[in-house]
C-alpha cells in the first residue's frame, strides 16, 4: 500500500472500510478488544506494537489498529467485498433505512426459534448492534432475552429495530454509550454492567446470564422484561437530539 492515496472512509456497522487507489479497499473489525488510535509521527504508543493488527503511516500522522478480530486487503471491484456487503445487513445508522427491511431479513433468515439475543447480534439481519445495545434494546423493550422470534409480531420487530437505531444513531459523535437520557448521575445504562443492582425502574436486581446459541453476557432484569408490550410504548414520540434533555416518558 505504499504510496497510495486514501480516497474514502466508510462504516457499515461494525466493519470499517478505507478505500485506496487503483481498486484497493482495507476492511477491519475491531470485534470485542480492537480499537483504532492515531498519533503525531514520532509519538509513542499507548500500546505494544505486537498488539498492532494494522499501521497506516501519512506525512504527518500515523493510524494504528489494535487487537482487530479481522483485516483484510479486497479488491473495491471484487467477488469477496461484493459477497461481503450481501452478508450484511442495513447499517442502523445509515440515512433512509427502511424500517420494515431488518423484520423481513429476520424471518427470511433465521429460525422462528431463535432467541432475541442472537436475532439482534446477527450482523446479516441489521448492522450495528453490539452486547451493550442488545441488553439496552431488548430492556427498553421490555422484552425477555430467552423469547423466540416466532413469538414476536412484526410491529414489535419494527419497534425494537427503530429504537437500536435511534439509540446508535444518537451515539455517534463518540464519549461513553448513553441508552438511559434521564441526567440524574445515576448511570448511562439501564442495565448492562448492572449486575446484582437494582433495576432503575422497579428495583428487582438485575441479572447476567450467558444466554444464546453463542453466549454473551445478557444483563436482564426479570420482573420488567415479561415481554410483549406494543411497539407504541417501546418507541413513543421522537425525543430531541440533545442528550441533556430528560427521557421521554417511556424511557423513565
Amino acid at each position: 500500500m505504499v504510496g497510495r492515496q486514501v480516497l474514502a472512509v466508510r462504516s457499515k456497522g461494525k466493519h470499517l472500510f478505507i478505500e485506496l487507489d487503483g481498486g484497493m479497499l482495507v476492511r477491519s473489525h475491531l470485534g470485542l478488544y480492537g480499537t483504532w488510535h492515531s498519533y503525531p509521527r514520532g509519538a509513542p504508543w499507548r500500546k505494544p506494537a505486537r498488539q498492532a493488527s494494522l499501521v497506516l503511516e501519512t506525512e504527518g500522522e500515523v493510524f494504528v489498529c489494535f487487537n482487530a478480530r479481522e483485516v483484510e486487503v479486497l479488491s473495491s471491484a471484487g467477488f469477496r467485498l461484493a459477497d461481503a456487503e450481501l452478508r450484511l445487513g442495513p447499517d442502523l445508522t445509515g440515512e433512509g433505512l427502511d424500517p420494515g427491511l431488518p423484520a423481513r431479513r429476520a424471518r427470511d433468515l433465521l429460525a422462528p426459534e431463535t432467541r432475541l439475543v442472537d436475532l439482534l447480534l446477527d450482523q446479516r439481519v441489521a448492522s450495528g448492534i453490539g452486547n451493550v445495545y442488545k441488553c439496552e434494546v431488548l430492556f427498553l423493550s421490555r422484552q425477555s432475552p430467552r423469547q423466540r422470534l416466532g413469538e414476536v409480531p412484526n410491529v414489535m420487530l419494527e419497534a425494537m429495530y427503530g429504537l437500536a437505531a435511534e439509540l446508535l444513531r444518537r451515539n455517534l459523535a463518540g464519549g461513553p454509550r448513553v441508552t438511559r437520557f434521564i441526567g440524574d448521575g445515576r448511570g448511562d445504562l439501564w442495565v448492562y454492567g448492572r449486575a446484582d443492582r437494582p433495576c432503575f425502574r422497579c428495583g428487582t436486581r438485575v441479572r447476567r446470564d450467558p444466554i444464546g446459541d453463542n453466549p454473551r453476557s445478557t444483563y436482564w432484569c426479570p420482573l420488567c422484561q415479561t415481554g410483549p408490550v406494543s411497539a407504541a410504548t417501546v418507541l413513543g414520540p421522537s425525543p430531541q437530539p440533545n442528550r441533556s434533555l430528560k427521557a421521554r416518558e417511556n424511557f423513565r
